[in-house]
């Protein structure tokens, strides 16, 4: 290898990892999971009334579950099973600012607890869903921050007793959505049952304790719409 190839090599190796890292960080978020959706929205006018609705597996399953509530064309699901907070983070600005919604409705947290990406802070999570809340608001989106929903037990993650910890999230995303003129959605008092859980067979099935089944969503629509409607109106 003559000088002139090593100079190169030498020059090209930081610009390279950078676009490795960067693709990773892609990877790792799963930006491209709603790229072709996200276009095919771009290219129709902008919809003054649009709600984004960002978050994990709860998120995602809700469209499943309950279709009909999401044929309403203003209201775009955005959400990824599995994801964490960082994961949201990253891609917040493709999944939501780039929409031009009015609202976002921000649910996290879930996943992050459970340890899916390696272990993450109480003070990590909350941060990072502040972080989602500030860049919305930052670009004129008005923030809707929901509680985590009640949990006994992630059974994909057994032995963590999660109850304790979504509790004290909830209770400083409520003082945090307060203080910031944000609004916040309380699921979690709407769903739990005695002993912190979400309720069984009422919200979720016995063999998952974390999904809302179809009557818990229902209860989850009638709070979000009323949110929304709030949100809207300001």
């Amino acid at each position: 290898m003559n000088l002139k190839h090593l100079l190169l090599i030498i020059f090209l190796s930081p610009i390279i990892n950078q676009k490795i890292h960067a693709q990773d960080w892609n990877e790792f978020a799963n930006t491209a999971y709603y790229s072709k959706a996200n276009l095919e929205l771009k290219l129709h006018s902008e919809n003054k009334n649009r709600v984004v609705f960002m978050g994990n597996s709860i998120t995602e399953g809700w469209v499943n579950i309950r279709p009909e509530f999401f044929n309403n064309r203003d209201y775009i699901n955005r959400g990824i099973g599995g994801q964490t907070t960082p994961q949201m983070l990253i891609r917040f600005r493709p999944d939501v600012i780039d929409l031009n919604p009015k609202v976002v409705i921000i649910l996290a947290g879930t996943n992050d607890i459970a340890g899916n990406t390696g272990y993450t802070s109480l003070e990590t999570i909350i941060g990072n869903i502040k972080s989602m809340a500030e860049i919305a608001n930052a670009n004129g989106i008005e923030v809707i921050i929901s509680s985590i929903l009640p949990a006994i037990e992630y059974l994909w993650k057994p032995g963590l007793n999660p109850a304790q910890k979504i509790i004290s999230i909830n209770k400083e995303l409520k003082v945090y959505a307060k203080k910031n003129n944000f609004i916040y959605l309380d699921y979690f008092s709407a769903m739990v049952d005695e002993n912190n859980g979400l309720k069984v067979p009422d919200y979720t099935a016995a063999n998952d304790l974390v999904h809302p089944n179809k009557t818990g969503y229902l209860v989850m629509e009638q709070l979000a719409q009323k949110a929304i409607d709030k949100a809207l109106s300001r």
